[in-house]
């Protein structure tokens, strides 16, 4: 039978419900942002390893655009955000558990440039220089990154000249992939995601954060499995469950 097998699902900007079969009741959607990709992917596994009669279902984008899904009533029972202000639109608009909310990894801002790049890059005015053409960074509008990115930049009064280069991606993903395969010239990524690509990116400079780069995670306000999806969150805080993030390079909460 089908829901024997693990089904995966990467999501785009549709709703969940028009890119899966029906959720069987045994299936735990776990929706989270872009950048969690890997890891979760292995925390997937390994509490499914666990829990051998759940079926976890990984749904990974922007955290503004899983909110909108989770929102419309795609299927979702845990969503963890790669920033607080998307857990706190989630809040206003219950749909997740205040009470289940908590914060369970941190990360930091990085510039990248191509791994081949020869441009002398070493302090975020040097973005201004005429050879830095394009510069990818998150959706301030609906991507954490590039909320992280936009304070940063407004902090050294940068982000007019930065973002007339811009090239705004719709999650922090795609503007790995920009600098991966050189189509700009720098890219602001979460350090968690550079490290994915070490052959064809090379981290130029970390970028201070004007607020904490941490994840919150919660329980959805309509999951049909609250005890399982509370059983999943409390795996990523336990010990195993930040051991593995911490393999992918995320920081203690």
């Amino acid at each position: 039978m089908l829901c024997r097998f693990k089904r995966l699902v990467i999501a785009s900007a549709f709703p969940l419900f028009l890119l899966t079969p029906a959720v069987h009741a045994a299936d735990l959607v776990v929706s989270a942002a872009a950048s969690l990709t890997n890891a979760f992917k292995e925390l997937g596994q390994s509490f499914e390893a666990q829990n051998p009669d759940t079926k976890v279902l990984l749904n990974f984008a922007a955290s503004d655009v899983l909110l909108q899904q989770i929102i419309k009533g795609a299927p979702a029972d845990v969503f963890a955000s790669a920033d607080q202000e998307a857990m706190n639109k989630a809040e206003s608009e219950k749909a997740v558990q205040p009470a289940s909310r908590k914060n369970f990894a941190n990360n930091q801002i990085v510039l990248i440039v191509p791994a081949d790049s020869t441009l002398p890059i070493a302090q975020l005015q040097d973005l201004t220089l005429p050879a830095v053409k394009r510069v990818a960074y998150g959706n301030p509008a609906s991507v954490p990154v590039g909320r992280y990115t936009k304070a940063a930049l407004e902090h050294v009064n940068l982000w007019d000249a930065v973002s007339a280069k811009g090239v705004p991606a719709q999650n922090v993903r795609q503007s790995l992939d920009y600098v991966a395969r050189g189509e700009v010239e720098a890219g602001f990524v979460f350090s968690t995601d550079a490290a994915i690509m070490p052959d064809k990116v090379k981290v130029a400079l970390r970028v201070p954060s004007q607020t904490p780069v941490s994840y919150p995670i919660a329980v959805t306000t309509n999951t049909k499995q609250a005890e399982m999806a509370a059983k999943f969150v409390a795996y990523v805080l336990s010990p195993t469950g930040q051991a593995t993030l911490a393999r992918y390079g995320f920081l203690k909460p």
